[in-house]
């Protein structure tokens, strides 16, 4: 009993969401003794979305692996390629199925807000009553604390990520490019050592708070919410700042990709009829991930691309460093003194 107790008590104690799934897999293997444990989590646009591993532990490995959290959709196994697990997150219910001379056993990954992926653990003899009441009891904990995280990295409107959390995301994100800024070991494929943040704001918005009411302003914004999900890769991370104003963080890709990503999105929301309102457009500005920036510096200048965007024209977006070139924008060449948090 000990044991599990330490267990639950490792894995409660982390705020982020990839050391507390290593921690699961961790404590799985320890009270268990299986011949692996492993985490899958769909990924990508309902009607296409693919397996990404995001951690496995094999009974002789001391440190789990895992898939890159960027790495490419095109690369990831398809849900039909695993159908028991496909089938498990699908109903929502556990399954076993025989693999080899060993047993698998699923289990869904639920939080409040969806079915998060299915669990894996392989054994040579099928789980036991007790050890799968066990898992059971485990996964309901990890679900409330899974909820908690929710609830303090969330913004409650949207779903998107809070602007609380932006500082670590966007320092997981930061140091990598520095270290491969400085040549520091090998660059990820499609330009992986690059990162870009983007900053939306709604053209406008007031209009719609004064003159439909702020129910129906609560309603654009979730809709807004909606529509950067599916122009987006799984991989990017997505924001809402409060207010009318998103940001993205984005991994990977060459300047003319990343304002790709950006333009779609606004073409996107200025092609759709949002209700009791109609048209609404957006302004974007976006900045590339110095190396050894900070959060503020990035932001500031992402931005003032926003500003320069919104007095010329509104309905546009902006790239700082083009901005720059064509002597738009003063560049300061230091650290943003904005205080974010």
């Amino acid at each position: 009993m000990s044991q599990i107790v330490d267990h639950l008590a490792e894995l409660t104690g982390f705020r982020d969401r990839d050391v507390v799934d290593v921690t699961l897999v961790g404590a799985f293997r320890d009270l268990l003794q299986p011949d692996s444990v492993a985490i899958y989590r769909p990924v990508g646009e309902p009607e296409a979305q693919r397996w990404l591993t995001r951690a496995r532990l094999r009974a002789h490995e001391t440190i789990p692996t895992a898939d890159s959290v960027w790495a490419e959709h095109a690369d990831l196994p398809a849900l039909e390629t695993l159908p028991h697990h496909h089938r498990c997150l699908r109903e929502q219910t556990a399954v076993t199925c025989q693999s080899g001379s060993g047993t698998i056993s699923l289990f869904p990954l639920s939080t409040d807000r969806d079915v998060a992926g299915v669990l894996d653990i392989r054994t040579r003899q099928p789980l036991t009553t007790e050890q799968t009441r066990l898992v059971s009891s485990i996964l309901r904990v990890y679900r409330n604390f899974q909820g908690l995280l929710d609830y303090s990295e969330r913004d409650t409107l949207t779903g998107l990520l809070n602007r609380k959390t932006f500082d670590g995301s966007f320092l997981r994100v930061a140091v990598p490019v520095a270290a491969n800024g400085a040549g520091q070991g090998p660059a990820p494929r499609c330009g992986g050592d690059t990162a870009w943040l983007g900053v939306i704001d709604i053209d406008h918005f007031k209009r719609v708070n004064d003159s439909h009411g702020h129910l129906i302003g609560d309603e654009v914004l979730l809709l807004i919410a909606r529509l950067m999900r599916s122009t987006f890769r799984f991989q990017d991370q997505l924001y809402r700042f409060g207010g009318e104003e998103f940001v993205v963080l984005m991994r990977g890709g060459r300047v003319d990709q990343a304002m790709a990503a950006f333009e779609r999105l606004r073409n996107h929301i200025a092609d759709y009829v949002f209700p009791r309102v109609g048209r609404i457009t957006v302004s974007i500005g976006f900045t590339q991930v110095r190396p050894g920036d900070s959060p503020a510096g990035a932001f500031e200048r992402a931005d003032k691309a926003v500003y320069h965007a919104k007095q010329n024209g509104r309905n546009q977006v902006a790239h700082h460093g083009d901005l720059l070139a064509r002597g738009l924008l003063a560049d300061e060449a230091r650290t943003g003194d904005m205080e974010l948090f």
